[in-house]
């Protein structure tokens, strides 16, 4: 089967096009010279005795790359000798012309082979992941609860938590799904009296200083906070029914255990609430000049400075919705037997929602709306509207047209329950419950042609090519216009398919791209978890860890929204900063908490990821830079190029030699003294020991272990550079690979799976159209949303052939079942 792929002049790509060739050498290189090449500077380590990498190139064929045979192992060539890595520099050399000859020749057969025979890789039935399933039942639902901490943490491949090979289903995650499902159920239908409960949310501070409490800053801890405020913290709530509610806040006492939540530090106001969601919060007001030092202290009581003044009262404000809902008056400080010091602002460690004391009012919320579409008169009419209610809801759930079939489970559910409670509204309840659980909901499950041969290769139906999409861009089901697209048989069409592409990228949903892709990517989320010594690094804090992270997710979904140049990534010349960050990296003129643009001097040493805080932090240890995992960092993540695994028991780096503290370069070069080690090293060090002017945190240093740092570097061709700038110099000449890596990051997690050698030609291909767009990022996302790896199916083959119709889970009265 030719490939979909129109013209890149319609929008579309076409695998077959190739960089120019010098004629004479496109002229002169043929398969023998091919084979020729890898016998001669390749097969004295690759073969079946030896097995190098376990690969072995003893029987590779001159007619295999037109006939498509061995490609992976093809494409495992053309990569390594691209990108200058193969033949070992300890061995002989191909000359350039030969290299880049090879090269061309490899890579034009490839990518003519894939236009002709495209191949989608294998189907897999993939399960949505919790955070998928959560935003699916926001959007289904208009319930703006976040159920994905209520589900097991998914397990990750290839980097990211969307892959269909390792989302299983065990039956602890069954009965997961099934409480979850009836929970929100129950949230959505809002049929239920509730109980009086307690929501709470401990504000993220930092630990305590000098064993003399909690610190507070006069400053606003958030933006969802008043301009003019001070500490505090926010949270979402929903309120299951109409009424009164208690917000609590637990105060900080300057204690030397701030954890002790003591009825004396304890302040509340009692607030309406409509039924729904809510954004609640307290936060006190700015402070002209408050003392914040901090004393030595001990804890004795005796030897503790006790306040002299008495303690003056202070606005604490209570906040919902953005709006001030109440003020209480609360003292500056409390003392009692534990008391440290007044060495910190009082601030709410704290805040709680208790609730409802009473109801009052309807319960219409945006979630009923959304469900209770229609409203039987009479016990005649129920039927009919329950039809219509379950019919709608699964249309959107399931993502597709609804048969008879997809109804019945659901209508069972319904009818079960509203024979149990006479109830009609009770009925929806379990109806909706079971839609929640049901196999067509939890799993993106694909159709193939009606008597398709297995391994024939066809194009995606609309109804899951819209599936696809609002996966890869909104991490959520697809809306009503992708729903209509793919009804009317519009979707599959490459105009059509990539103006809504654009349309989802515009959208506000289209920041679960920087949260999912980039978040996991760039390895953001492992930020929360760092945690920096803070003997060595006392400056680091929650405001900066905060801050760190806003920058890269603000960096990336600038580059979304603006359809920026990937290249950025490697170098730019803004960032965004707020005053605590501006201050980490020693940059003037940004006053306040909210993040902004800022436009970048070359002499402050930043610009492009490498020089952002996060990165440089999750790349370290608590204590110290680590010269491997920044290089490895970059090797695998902006290369696409990661040196294998460790061997086992790697020993670990000596700090010292000989009573002498080694600086990290030192210590690298005794670790590389085993040949063994070498072999990786000398790939990841010198990238790293260009960042080593960059301390755990980020921050920017000259000294290591009472040495001027050294970041000076050799790559493996001998390629000498020093510094980020250096460093940014080599990636920015290897712009090319840097795209192709970024496209293969972003295709993994747009397709569910792993890069398979099929893929490769397309990536090259995308990578191609963006350069010639001058790199910029939606081009390449349009290119994967218009790649034969997105619009085709391969019908699976054996027993890799599944469907709902196959798996061991089937909805039975709002629940799974084996």
């Amino acid at each position: 089967m030719t490939s979909l792929l129109a013209l890149a002049t319609t929008g579309a790509l076409h695998s077959a096009q190739t960089p120019a060739a010098s004629p004479h050498l496109a002229l002169a290189f043929n398969d023998k010279a091919a084979l020729s090449m890898v016998e001669d500077y390749c097969a004295s380590c690759h073969n079946d005795i030896d097995e190098a990498g376990s690969l072995s190139f003893d029987d590779l064929r001159g007619d295999d790359i037109p006939q498509g045979r061995r490609a992976e192992i093809w494409e495992a060539i053309l990569r390594k000798v691209s990108q200058d890595e193969m033949p070992p520099h300890t061995k002989r050399q191909p000359s350039p012309e030969m290299r880049a000859a090879f090269v061309r020749w490899v890579a034009a057969g490839r990518d003519a082979f894939a236009a002709v025979h495209p191949d989608p890789g294998r189907a897999t039935l993939r399960r949505l992941n919790r955070v998928e399933y959560a935003a699916a039942v926001r959007d289904l639902l208009a319930l703006h609860v976040d159920v994905s901490r209520e589900l097991p943490q998914d397990n990750s491949g290839y980097g990211f938590d969307n892959i269909a090979d390792v989302l299983s289903v065990s039956p602890t995650l069954v009965e997961r799904y099934v409480a979850v499902g009836t929970k929100v159920a129950r949230l959505a239908t809002g049929i239920d009296r509730p109980r009086p409960s307690v929501a709470s949310y401990i504000v993220p501070k930092d630990g305590s200083i000098m064993n003399s409490g909690r610190p507070a800053y006069n400053e606003r801890m958030s933006e969802d906070l008043p301009p003019a405020s001070r500490g505090g913290g926010i949270m979402d709530f929903y309120a299951r029914a109409a009424g009164d509610y208690d917000v609590v806040g637990w105060l900080n006492a300057n204690t030397n255990n701030e954890s002790d939540r003591l009825p004396q530090d304890r302040v509340s106001a009692r607030v309406r609430l409509g039924a729904g969601a809510h954004r609640i919060g307290m936060a006190f007001r700015r402070e002209v000049a408050p003392d914040e030092s901090v004393q030595f202290l001990r804890n004795n009581l005796d030897e503790v400075p006790l306040p002299v003044n008495k303690p003056v009262m202070l606005p604490l404000d209570v906040l919902v919705d953005g709006r001030r809902a109440a003020t209480l008056m609360v003292p500056s400080y409390r003392l009692s037997d534990r008391y440290a010091q007044q060495n910190f602002p009082r601030d709410v460690m704290e805040v709680d929602v208790a609730g409802p004391t009473a109801i009052t009012g309807a319960q219409d919320t945006p979630s009923r709306r959304r469900i209770f579409t229609c409203h039987p008169a009479d016990a005649a009419q129920e039927d009919g509207c329950a039809r219509q209610i379950l019919g709608r809801l699964a249309r959107r759930a399931y993502r597709r047209t609804i048969s008879p079939d997809d109804l019945s489970p659901l209508l069972h559910a319904y009818n079960d329950e509203r024979a149990a409670s006479g109830q009609f509204e009770r009925g929806i309840e379990a109806g909706v419950a079971a839609l929640l659980v049901s196999p067509h909901f939890l799993f993106q499950a694909e159709s193939d042609p009606a008597g398709g041969a297995p391994g024939t290769i066809h194009p995606v139906a609309d109804r899951d090519l819209a599936t696809r999409l609002s996966l890869f861009l909104w991490s959520s089901l697809p809306d009503e216009t992708l729903l209509r697209l793919a009804e009317t048989h519009q979707l599959h069409r490459p105009d059509v398919l990539a103006a809504q592409a654009m349309r989802m990228l515009d959208d506000p949903r289209a920041k679960a791209l920087t949260q999912h892709f980039a978040g996991q990517w760039l390895y953001l989320r492992n930020l929360d978890q760092q945690r920096p010594d803070t003997d060595v690094f006392p400056q680091f804090d929650t405001r900066l860890r905060g801050a760190m992270a806003a920058e890269t997710e603000l960096f990336f979904a600038h580059l979304v929204k603006t359809n920026g140049s990937l290249l950025d990534f490697l170098s730019s010349d803004y960032t965004f900063l707020n005053q605590r960050l501006a201050e980490h990296y020693g940059i003037p003129g940004v006053r306040g908490t909210v993040m902004r643009k800022v436009a970048l001097d070359p002499r402050w040493g930043r610009g492009g990821l490498l020089g952002q805080a996060s990165i440089l932090t999750v790349t370290s240890y608590g204590n110290h830079t680590s010269v491997v995992k920044r290089g490895k960092w970059v090797l695998e993540n902006l290369l696409s190029s990661p040196p294998p695994p460790p061997p086992p028991d790697v020993p670990a780096l000596k700090t010292t030699h000989d009573g002498k503290l080694l600086s990290a370069r030192e210590q690298l070069e005794l670790h590389r003294a085993d040949p063994a080690c070498a072999a990786c090293h000398v790939r990841m060090d010198p990238i790293g020991f260009a960042m080593e002017n960059y301390d755990a945190i980020g921050a920017r240093r000259t000294m290591d272990a009472g040495q001027v740092i050294d970041a000076g570097a050799t790559l493996p061709d001998g390629t000498r550079f020093a510094g980020l700038p250096g460093l940014r110099r080599i990636l920015l000449a290897r712009k090319d690979q840097f795209t192709q890596a970024f496209t293969e990051k972003l295709m993994t997690y747009a397709l569910g799976r792993g890069i398979i050698a099929g893929d490769r030609p397309q990536i090259r291909t995308i990578a191609r159209m963006a350069e010639a767009d001058n790199f910029r990022i939606r081009t390449v996302i349009r290119g994967i949303v218009l790649s034969d790896a997105f619009r085709l199916r391969k019908v699976p083959v054996g027993a890799a052939q599944m469907t709902l119709n196959t798996t061991t889970l089937n909805t039975n009265g709002g629940s799974l079942r084996p």
